[in-house]
């Protein structure tokens, strides 16, 4: 479509909105507003650029071998900036510590320091980029089982100076870029099979945690990510969703809602308004699970659209941070990109499109039938006009058009790889 029908079919769109009581342009000033945490491992399958690296382990699985992957921190860099370019917005850029700009030396994870990660926060301010981040704790010859909740004292000390370190550099990032990194912290750590000893790893994971977040940090916040199970690591996982939200809700601490880290039949959607009456804010990691905690690329599937739909429903757009979270080998990687991206705002731009107030009414009068089938006419409104505009106003690709754009730079820049 050229930019006259992109306008014309907005202005339609916007007209059928508001005579449903929704404000179009106020949707998309607040989308405007909707700044994904876009994941730097997407590009490279989670390897990294520590020189000692190892295989990927701890509890997850990277697949697909489609040629093209990011092999060093300027290639990195290069497909995250293509990637921005197609996706309209201002977004930020999720590190895990592995990819520190160690420049040949080998740097053990008890070792790291914001020096490594100075250039990161040079590219963030030269890119219009705020940073998050993430501590490290999986692929490494220390990881085992078990890190923050191992009873060798060793390991487990080693494991709480690598996240002590990790804290000071998330801290450092939020100061050099005004604005809070959100950091989050998520261990691996389980058992395969049968094993009596829960109590005990909990207790020292408890324990691990207490100490990390004794140092209380200015520029930063601290979140927890809990999961049902790694592979590997399928009988029992230390750091449960209910272990989490505990210890989330009394020391006041982020809780991290990853979509792929649920039993199949939950849906996450649901946490949304069962946590936020008991700790301070929300993180996403938005993934898209295929029976387990596979990190297919992020789609409009039902429970990706329900989170936005409950995130919005219970005025909660300022209490959540929203990152993705997933990591596909087997297609084009920058095109993953795009894809969950952009599927993403398109979930938060329905939700805000939801003539929510008229609906809450109706369902606090008692009009059942009025709720579920303004609900389901809602379904069938033209937001993707609106979308269309979103993307055009950020003097982005509208509809397939982005496709033409990565397939040039898979010819010209991936593909020589």
């Amino acid at each position: 479509m050229n930019e006259n029908q992109i306008n014309k079919a907005y202005e339609l769109a916007k007209e059928r909105y508001a005579a449903i009581g929704v404000d179009t342009e106020k949707v998309l000033a607040t989308l405007q507003d909707f700044h994904l945490s876009m994941h730097c491992w997407q590009a490279d399958d989670v390897k990294g650029f520590e020189v000692q690296a190892g295989a990927l382990s701890g509890g997850i699985q990277s697949t697909g071998d489609f040629p093209g992957a990011a092999r060093n921190i300027d290639e990195l860099r290069a497909d995250i900036l293509k990637a921005k370019s197609l996706i309209p917005g201002t977004h930020r850029l999720n590190l895990h510590e592995i990819y520190g700009d160690f420049q040949g030396k080998v740097v053990d994870r008890d070792e790291v320091t914001v020096d490594y990660f100075k250039s990161w926060i040079d590219w963030g301010k030269e890119n219009n980029t705020k940073l998050d981040f993430n501590s490290t704790s999986f692929s490494h010859p220390k990881s085992g089982n078990l890190s923050l909740s191992n009873p060798d004292k060793g390991i487990r000390d080693f494991w709480i100076e690598h996240t002590k370190r990790c804290r000071d550099i998330a801290d450092e990032m939020g100061k050099a870029q005004e604005d809070p990194c959100i950091m989050n912290l998520w261990v691996h750590d389980g058992c395969k099979d049968v094993s009596v000893n829960h109590m005990l790893y909990r207790h020292l994971l408890k324990e691990s945690l207490d100490e990390i977040f004794s140092e209380k940090k200015e520029n930063m916040k601290d979140c927890l990510e809990g999961k049902v199970f790694g592979i590997g690591l399928e009988s029992f996982t230390v750091g449960s969703h209910d272990f989490y939200t505990a210890y989330c809700s009394k020391n006041n601490i982020i809780q991290t809602i990853d979509t792929g880290h649920y039993h199949p039949t939950e849906i996450p959607a649901d946490k949304v308004s069962a946590l936020l009456d008991f700790v301070p804010e929300l993180m996403l990691h938005v993934s898209r699970p295929v029976r387990w905690d596979s990190d297919h690329v992020t789609i409009m599937d039902d429970n990706t659209q329900e989170l936005f739909f409950e995130i919005v429903r219970a005025g909660a757009l300022n209490r959540v941070h929203y990152g993705l979270d997933y990591f596909d080998g087997s297609i084009n990687r920058v095109g993953a990109y795009v894809i969950g991206s952009r599927a993403a705002q398109k979930c938060m731009l329905r939700a805000l499109l939801e003539p929510k107030e008229t609906v809450a009414k109706y369902e606090l009068e008692g009009c059942g039938y009025k709720v579920l089938a303004l609900i389901e006419e809602a379904k069938a409104l033209p937001w993707a006009a609106v979308y269309d505009e979103f993307c055009l106003r950020n003097g982005v690709p509208v509809g397939e058009a982005f496709l033409a754009e990565i397939d040039q730079y898979e010819k010209e820049v991936t593909s020589k790889r």
